[in-house]
Formats: structure tokens, C-alpha cells, sequence
């Protein structure tokens, strides 16, 4: 009896589905008439389909394939460099190269892809100076960072910016990096470029307005969106701890 019940409310719930999302009805009818095996088919031919479409069920199948086999995207984007040998392919390369931190290797791709045309591409030479930020030279990604600006005046990018400040910082140019922290952190699309300023500002010993700085970022947290409380957690979290 209770298998019987529990047919007939998925019956019931798949012809609502089918009422409410304006698919053919067709499947009202099918669905009355085969019961299981007619539900069976509805959510093979309608339901499934659209949910594997979904970028969330994307992101988790690209998730499962990752933990799957981590390097599956590198030997990809390297054959692909290796027969191709173009600009693009080589640049996915190197920024994959950079997630698995082989910072040299992704150095050497990004300086063979910054050469004729693209000599001074901004993209290029913004991970370029990643890719040395991450090997753990930031005076070599400071001075590509100048150089991307001399040669690329009107090229903004909050990513950019935010490792430039970074770089003055871990150089020990304290100063200048409160500096472009100050002026990044109210327009960084997101929370960290908030959170540095503050962390940088209490190490220095300016508590007050390090926690000024903390409050203001979770002031406007508290109002934003909830996915976007959700993807900067880490950093609110870290905003939290400073008052």
C-alpha cells in the first residue's frame, strides 16, 4: 500500500512538473496511464537532461574529474601546445601549470608566448608576473607589473592591481603597498583585497584602523547577496577576527 501511495505522488508531482514548466502535454497523459514505467521516462527524456545541462551539475562532473585524475587538464592543455604551439594554447597551459604550482615551467611558456605581436600582450605579462609572485620572486613580478603599465597605460584589472600591492608587500615596501591597498580595497570585487589592507594595517600596529577597515568590509557583507557571502567566507571569516 505504502509503494502504491508513493507511486501515485510522484505521479502526481511529475504532472505538476509537466503543467508548470509548459512541456508537452503528451506527458500528462503518459504519465496517468504507465505510472512507473511512464515517470521512468519522463525524468530520463525531460528532467535528467536539463539537470546534467545545469552549470552546477557541470561544476560538480568537472569536480568529480579533477579529483579523479588531477593532471587529466595539463597533459591536455600540453598536447595542445605541443601540436598547436599558438599563443592561446600555450597561455591555458601556463595558467595550468600555475594551479599545479610549477611556476618555471609556466614562466618559460608565458615568456616563448610573449614574443612578436604579443611581445606586450597585457594578459601575458599580468601571468607571467603571477607565475613569478607564486615561485616566490615578487621583485621580478613588480618590475612586469611596471613594465605591463608602461606598455599597456590604460589596462586595468583588480586581480592585477591586488598583486601589485601584494608584491610591494612581500618586497617590504610597506608604505607604497598601504598605498594601493587603500585605493584597491573599496572597488576590489570582492573581499580580500579588503581583509590584506586591514591584516597589512594591524601589523604595523594600527589596530583602529585596521578594524575600521574589518568593520566596513562586514557592514556591506551583511547587505550583499547571499552567494556572495558564501564565495568570500573565507575572507569574512578573516575580516571577523580582526575586531
Amino acid at each position: 500500500m505504502s509503494v502504491l501511495i508513493l507511486s501515485i505522488l510522484v505521479q502526481v508531482a511529475l504532472i505538476i512538473h509537466v503543467v508548470k514548466t509548459g512541456r508537452n502535454q503528451i506527458w500528462i497523459w503518459v504519465l496517468a496511464l504507465l505510472s512507473l514505467p511512464g515517470a521512468i521516462a519522463y525524468i530520463a527524456v525531460e528532467i535528467l537532461p536539463e539537470l546534467l545541462r545545469s552549470r552546477p551539475a557541470q561544476r560538480t562532473a568537472r569536480g568529480l574529474r579533477q579529483a579523479m585524475d588531477p593532471g587529466r587538464e595539463l597533459r591536455r592543455y600540453e598536447n595542445e601546445t605541443r601540436v598547436a604551439g599558438n599563443v592561446a594554447s600555450r597561455q591555458r597551459y601556463a595558467e595550468e601549470l600555475v594551479r599545479h604550482q610549477r611556476y618555471d615551467e609556466a614562466i618559460g611558456q608565458y615568456r616563448e608566448a610573449l614574443t612578436g605581436l604579443y611581445e606586450h600582450d597585457p594578459n601575458l605579462m599580468l601571468g607571467l608576473a603571477q607565475a613569478q609572485f607564486g615561485k616566490g620572486d615578487a621583485s621580478a613580478a613588480r618590475a612586469t607589473l611596471d613594465e605591463l603599465i608602461r606598455q599597456n597605460p590604460d589596462f586595468r584589472s583588480p586581480a592585477g592591481h591586488l598583486l601589485y600591492a601584494r608584491a610591494l608587500e612581500a618586497e617590504g615596501n610597506i608604505s607604497k603597498a598601504l598605498e594601493e591597498y587603500a585605493v584597491l580595497a573599496p572597488s576590489y570585487p570582492g573581499a580580500e583585497a579588503s581583509v590584506r589592507y586591514a591584516q597589512l594595517l594591524q601589523a604595523q600596529g594600527r589596530r583602529a584602523e585596521a578594524q575600521k577597515v574589518a568593520r566596513e568590509l562586514l557592514e556591506q557583507a551583511r547587505i550583499a547577496p547571499g552567494h556572495y557571502r558564501r564565495a568570500q567566507r573565507p575572507w569574512l571569516d578573516a575580516a571577523q577576527r580582526l575586531l
